[in-house]
């Protein structure tokens, strides 16, 4: 039996042709997993994943040398954690590093974990928000010992599910 070999590295602008793929794919499993408004077509960005390389946020995962799965790991502070409804952060004073834009091939599994495994290497203070339609995001955070922390809303009004580990 083989075994798969997989890292996580900086995004480069060469990369954004098959981040914008692996984005596509991820709206389609949104789709079917009954979550229609998180991502309209063409969201994300071509625009906000060069921003995310750009501000070296944008990371790839790859498996066997093929690009698998996207996200940005941005430092704090998010704009759009100020203000949180319905609860509170777990600490509102230590700084953290937010995951966006988390996106993957519905072929490839454990990737959430291996993503919050690099991530929580780096930081020890991560807060995610996620769409109430989004299950598949919910059940992985909750698994992954997230706390739900309450709503916050993004610059455009959407409310957003708030979640926070330590």
């Amino acid at each position: 039996m083989s075994t798969v070999t997989r890292h996580i590295r900086p995004a480069r602008e060469s990369d954004i042709p098959f981040i914008l793929t692996i984005l596509e794919a991820a709206r389609s499993i949104m789709r079917s997993s009954g979550n229609p408004n998180q991502w309209k077509p063409g969201y994300p960005t071509e625009e906000m994943i060069r921003k995310d390389i750009a501000g070296e946020h944008g990371q790839v995962m790859e498996e066997d040398h093929r690009l698998v799965a996207y996200f940005a790991f941005i430092p704090s502070p998010e704009p759009t954690y100020a203000v949180i409804e319905g609860g509170s952060w777990l600490d509102d004073r230590l700084s953290y590093h937010v995951i966006h834009r988390i996106a993957s091939f519905p072929d490839v599994h454990g990737v959430f974990r291996s993503i919050m495994d690099w991530s929580f290497a780096r930081e020890s203070n991560i807060r995610v928000d996620t769409h109430r339609d989004n299950k598949i995001m919910q059940h992985c955070l909750l698994s992954y010992g997230f706390q739900y922390c309450g709503i916050i809303y993004l610059l455009n009004g959407d409310e957003r599910l708030a979640f926070q580990k330590l």
